[in-house]
């Protein structure tokens, strides 16, 4: 069994080694050397979310990107997610394929409707809108994305009429997925686009998931699509002991989850509820390499993935520690998962 192991990062503001919050440029250039580290140790893919509030660092996740094209080689690049809902498609496409020139064709995009809402006030976006701006969107973007002079009309933007599109990718279409939670409206969305399918799984079981990706199989089979790959979206945090990895992650994890909770609506997340998060079946992806491979291959297995990738970035979490689960993924998670899979 075949899989790509990637990456996720929100560019969670860390914190420096007295606990105090580093500035967001400093966060910005430490993502930058942090994507650099994964394609030295063989890391298939990284990708950057959107935010726009203070306690996450990025949000022009191409530009950061991009930086980090400009100093690798190998590592595809991509986002987690765009959220496709307060943007314009057309910009998207062509911020991703400059990406993908620049690069030399390793660019992907995911796209979303994200699960914060900071950017619809923003940028001018009823809310009232959610759904129907993000299937317009898909709609228009899956337009362009063909690279043929497009003619689109809908109700939350002005009509096109065989307008061009420029820069093209430059090799065959640009890689493009679609992010979902746990909907399956949003599923069968994938599927009649004919997109690749990203699970993000943050919470529970990552087999519960199971339904969802027959059902994704079975829409893209009805609508004549081709059979596209799975992914995983996980947190998680790698060091060389299990004890150390949940006791390095906890107190970062517990202060996140607190901040979106009181947000939310959510009780803060008991320090059981981490462990069971942590466990073999849960969907904290924290413990030693040991640990981490053997929950990715189980979840490969399981959900028949493609692709897994990691959300190392988890709150204040320092810089040192985010290199070194990365260097470890990188070195012993990703060689181990290949091991397992191939039995």
């Amino acid at each position: 069994m075949e899989i790509e192991l990637g990456l996720d990062t929100f560019g969670d503001v860390t914190d420096d080694a007295e606990g105090r919050p580093l500035p967001h440029a400093q966060v910005l250039r430490n993502i930058v050397d942090q994507g650099v580290l994964a394609d030295q140790v063989g890391i298939d893919f990284i990708a950057i979310g959107e935010h726009h509030r203070e306690d996450f660092a990025v949000s022009a996740p191409e530009v950061v990107l991009s930086a980090i094209a400009a100093r690798t080689s190998r590592i595809r690049l991509g986002s987690a997610v765009t959220v496709l809902s307060s943007d314009d498609p057309i910009r998207v496409f062509q911020r991703f394929a400059t990406l993908d020139g620049i690069s030399n064709g390793r660019a992907e995009v995911i796209l979303g409707r994200g699960s914060f809402t900071e950017s619809f006030p923003l940028f001018g976006f009823d809310l009232a809108q959610y759904e129907e701006l993000f299937d317009e969107k898909l709609d228009l973007f899956a337009a362009v994305r063909q690279q043929q002079p497009v003619t689109w009309q809908g109700s939350t933007r002005a009509p096109l009429a065989e307008q061009s599109v420029f820069p093209p990718v430059e090799n065959g279409l640009l890689k493009t997925w679609v992010g979902v939670g746990g909907s399956p409206e949003s599923v069968i969305r994938a599927a009649r686009y004919g997109l690749p399918l990203m699970l993000a799984i943050i919470g529970g079981e990552p087999l519960r998931f199971a339904p969802l990706v027959d059902l994704y199989h079975r829409a893209l089979e009805q609508l004549e699509q081709p059979t596209q790959p799975v992914g995983e979206h996980s947190p998680g945090h790698i060091a060389e002991t299990d004890e150390q990895a949940r006791e390095e992650l906890w107190p970062h994890y517990q202060a996140l989850m607190a901040r979106i909770g009181r947000e939310r609506g959510w009780p803060p997340m008991t320090r059981a509820q981490f462990d069971a998060a942590a466990a073999p079946e849960g969907a904290l992806f924290v413990g030693s390499p040991e640990t981490v491979a053997t929950k990715i291959a189980y979840a490969a297995k399981g959900l028949g993935l493609s692709r897994f990738d990691l959300k190392y970035g988890n709150g204040g979490l320092s810089h040192d520690k985010l290199m070194k689960s990365i260097e470890l993924y990188g070195t012993r998670v990703i060689p181990r998962v290949r091991e397992l899979l191939a039995d």
